[in-house]
């Protein structure tokens, strides 16, 4: 996994944020809690929302992990 790029997409107007690895769409985040449930299902295992918010491996566009909303 830490050869993949993550990245979590500006706010969008209804909230929330797409998160994507690679070319492919995970889905709409509303927390960080959401985008922790993602990349633990998509082979982070064992990270929790502390690891994922302090990660260099997430491309972070618009605000960081405390943006949700615009």
């Amino acid at each position: 996994m830490s050869e993949r790029r993550v990245i979590v997409y500006p706010p969008l107007e209804t909230g929330g944020r797409k998160v994507g690895i690679d070319d492919r769409t995970l889905g709409t985040a509303y927390s960080l809690h959401d985008l922790t449930v993602f990349l633990q299902n998509a082979g982070l295992t064992g990270w929790d929302e502390l690891d994922v918010a302090d990660s260099g491996l997430i491309e972070w566009h618009e605000g960081g992990p405390e943006v949700w909303k615009r």
